[in-house]
């Protein structure tokens, strides 16, 4: 094993096991080189590399310390990775956004709370008013982000925002002779979806979602666009 490995796992096991929990000081660095076997520069690095994956964080002048390990705040991070995965990846991470946000809606359903209906319903009114197609795609972002932090769990939020921020690069709004007939869909679509958290319906909410993306899986798959800058 590679010494920057040694050191990277040695950190993990320490972390995962709960030594250093969140929101611990790391123990000053040339005992945790000893602890683990490892040189300074090895250290360093690992410590660089669970940084970028939000697990641990250097205050100025304090030391090293774990981070609050949040699940939202460390899937977040997953999306400077996701970013690079190309169509077919995307294809297969819609599939998994189905079926989160399938959940996730008919959680919204269930908790009733009568502002999110008012607050769709407005983004609705602007979304299918537009043709732009940057616009289309900001406002339906809005859309689903409302329905999934109505739904309570942020994990699930982070996880298809993430997804969702991939996909936005392969647009199916752009002008063209499907243009419409896809608008008025994804426009019915949501409606629908609207209509089952109006009803306080979870299991027509859940079914209105899951058709919802499918479809969008549909068009991806037909139309196979190139993806532009988000």
């Amino acid at each position: 094993m590679a010494a920057t490995d040694k050191a990277l796992a040695g950190l993990r096991q320490m972390i995962a096991s709960g030594e250093l929990g969140p929101g611990a000081k790391f123990p000053p660095e040339p005992e945790l080189c000893e602890h683990l076997g490892v040189s300074r520069s090895s250290l360093r690095e690992a410590v660089r590399s669970l940084g970028a994956l939000g697990v641990i964080e250097s205050r100025h002048g304090s030391g090293t310390y774990v981070s609050a390990l949040d699940p939202a705040a460390i899937i977040s991070r997953f999306s400077l990775s996701v970013e690079l995965i190309p169509l077919e990846g995307v294809l297969e991470l819609l599939e998994v956004r189905r079926v989160l946000e399938s959940h996730a809606t008919s959680l919204a359903a269930a908790r009733q709370d009568p502002e999110l209906a008012d607050r769709l319903s407005a983004v609705l009114d602007r979304l299918e008013s537009t043709t732009d197609a940057t616009e289309i795609q900001h406002l339906d972002a809005e859309f689903h982000g409302l329905i999934c932090s109505a739904g309570g769990n942020p994990t699930v939020t982070a996880l298809t925002e993430v997804i969702r921020g991939r996909g936005g690069h392969y647009r199916i709004f752009e002008p063209g002779a499907d243009f419409d007939a896809i608008k008025q869909t994804s426009d019915r679509g949501h409606r629908e979806i609207l209509a089952a958290i109006q009803s306080r319906d979870p299991a027509a909410a859940a079914t209105a979602a899951s058709a919802h993306i499918a479809r969008t899986e549909l068009w991806l798959r037909a139309l196979r666009p190139e993806p532009k800058p988000a």
